[in-house]
């Protein structure tokens, strides 16, 4: 599915055809509560694609109306995450609370008008006479308060007369709509805490719903885009638009939230997981978070198209990992140097190769891009192979090496194993072999050719290293279906593989840099990482599911 000609493209072009507006105007509106994960991704992908794309701007609009759960690391890694992806608001860096003076005035405005009342009722209370989807909700016993009862009890509110929760301001709506939301939904709260923006300026904050259509209406917003949860606030949205002096009339569409299969999106839960120490933090490798994935070494050109990929849609669904995994590995695959790693290294001995003799290979650093060139590769006697290629009894269909059989090591010779060493329990700890001088560069004069290539590094050259290897952080493809999300974490989510030895043009890569390992995956160093040993976070394989499961629906 593609990005292009979405229904919420076509709305914008049609606006624009019509007059309607001279210039898009988006925003992206996050709640810094916590950190953005992947289905943010594809919010900040569409605002800040469709302004770009129709020549208008987007905004970055912090949500900022429940100091008791924001905080500045959120807010500045909510930065860092759109920086990240590539786009920029330019001075257009707004929050709520830049508007809590006007949201005041207009919401005495709404008192004056008899459309707001201050209710005495409780939390508990007020969803008690809410009522249902099937049973309308009760009139609080506080609704018909006067015009000026109102505006004084609101004026107090202000003052902070009264404790937390001691009274609301609501809006007087209908009770007995069939839309909960326009059941006087509450429009302020009582809330004695010092705001990151506005100190203690304020005990009373605006919700949600009250706040966020007048800062679209004050900010200019032509389309405000939300997730399908938010359609039945829309007439709500829209109420307060109407009944107030705003000085533009934004309009509401929502759009299918990203629902992705071995991924818990909740904010809730992943502040859960990092608070009880399941994972290294909100950048663990493993979570869904954008400085997760950054860590992993997710390209955010690999996101970015991953949102254009799965397009928009007004039905909720759910993504199969493995688009996203796809999305990242295509972008990799024509980006990204080719090294060698050894995972886990077996000792392969070349009898008759002489000793003290060492060799250099050229080797290539991406075949999908002739422009990155090639770099040296020491060879030398003494090797590590991976320890997988090698089976002292081969299975059926397994090529690579075994005693008396000749593979072909990437780059260099023919090479034949002729001893297997093992130690006092039985394990193989070393191999010993010959190559054959005539083979080099991997051909052989007379033609032959094995089957199987392996991979290297020289012993004498090797720079140790940790690799760690990530799976996805829950076993099923719906975390929690089963009624636990907890039960369902993927105890071998991560596995930490501690003696890798790497060729050593990886030594002192920067934090961050990604690299293919040769068939082994695709990797990224770790901040963990010190100049005398690497750490590699894998980000993908290099099986690439999702592409065979296309080719077989094509």
């Amino acid at each position: 599915m593609s990005g292009e000609g979405d229904f919420v493209r076509e709305i914008v072009a049609e606006d624009l055809r019509a007059g309607r507006h001279r210039t898009v105007v988006t925003r992206f509106p996050p709640e810094p509560n916590g950190y953005l994960h992947v289905g943010h991704a594809k919010s900040i992908s569409l605002n800040f694609g469709i302004a770009q794309e129709f020549g208008g701007r987007c905004h970055l609009r912090f949500d900022d109306t429940n100091p008791t759960k924001e905080e500045q690391e959120y807010i500045d890694s909510i930065k860092e995450d759109v920086r990240w992806l590539g786009f920029d608001w330019g001075e257009h860096l707004y929050h709520a609370s830049d508007y809590f003076g006007q949201l005041y005035e207009w919401a005495v405005l709404l008192i004056q008008k008899g459309l707001a009342y201050v209710d005495d009722l409780s939390a508990d209370q007020i969803r008690e006479y809410r009522g249902t989807l099937t049973e309308p909700g009760r009139e609080s016993p506080y609704r018909s308060r006067s015009v000026e009862e109102n505006l004084d009890l609101f004026r107090r509110m202000r003052a902070g007369e009264f404790p937390d929760g001691a009274r609301v301001l609501r809006a007087r709506i209908d009770m007995a709509s069939p839309n909960i939301n326009l059941r006087d939904p509450v429009m302020y709260r009582i809330l004695h805490a010092r705001h990151p923006m506005t100190g203690d300026a304020w005990c009373i904050y605006p919700s949600y719903d009250y706040a966020h259509g007048q800062s679209d209406a004050i900010e200019g917003i032509t389309h405000s885009l939300c997730t399908l949860e938010f359609e039945d606030h829309r007439p709500l949205y829209d109420w307060f638009i109407e009944h107030l002096p705003v000085p533009s009339r934004p309009r509401q569409y929502e759009f299918a939230r990203l629902n992705l299969t071995y991924t818990v999106l909740s904010k809730r839960f992943l502040l859960q997981l990092v608070k009880e120490g399941r994972v290294r933090g909100w950048d663990d490798p493993r979570m869904p978070t954008l400085s997760g994935m950054r860590r992993r070494g997710f390209p955010p050109e690999g996101i970015r198209e991953f949102a254009r990929m799965i397009g928009l849609a007004k039905r909720e669904s759910v993504v199969d990992y493995a688009a996203l995994e796809h999305c990242a590995r295509d972008y990799l695959n024509r980006t990204v140097p080719r090294r060698m790693a050894v995972l886990r290294p077996l000792r392969l001995v070349l009898t008759n190769y002489p000793e003290g003799r060492g060799e250099e290979f050229e080797a290539v650093n991406n075949p999908e891009d002739p422009r990155a060139g090639t770099r040296r590769v020491p060879f030398g006697r003494v090797l590590y192979i991976e320890r997988e290629d090698f089976m002292e009894v081969p299975a059926k269909k397994f090529y690579r090496l075994a005693p008396g059989r000749e593979v072909r090591l990437r780059y260099a010779y023919l090479v034949t194993c002729e001893e297997v060493v093992k130690d006092a329990s039985g394990e193989v700890v070393e191999l010993r072999g010959t190559y054959d001088p005539a083979t080099r560069g991997g051909s052989a004069p007379d033609g032959r050719s094995p089957k199987a290539t392996l991979h290297w590094v020289s012993a004498a050259h090797a720079l140790p290293a940790e690799a760690r290897l990530y799976e996805h952080l829950f076993t099923r493809p719906e975390p929690g279906s089963g009624g636990d999300l907890l039960a369902d974490l993927n105890p071998r989510s991560e596995e930490v593989v501690t003696g890798a030895q790497v060729e050593p043009a990886l030594a002192g890569l920067a934090p961050g840099s990604r690299v293919q390992f040769e068939r082994m995956g695709y990797f990224c160093v770790d901040p963990d990482s010190r100049a005398d040993r690497p750490v590699f976070n894998r980000t993908v394989t290099l099986r690439d599911t999702w592409a065979r499961v296309q080719a077989r629906q094509g």
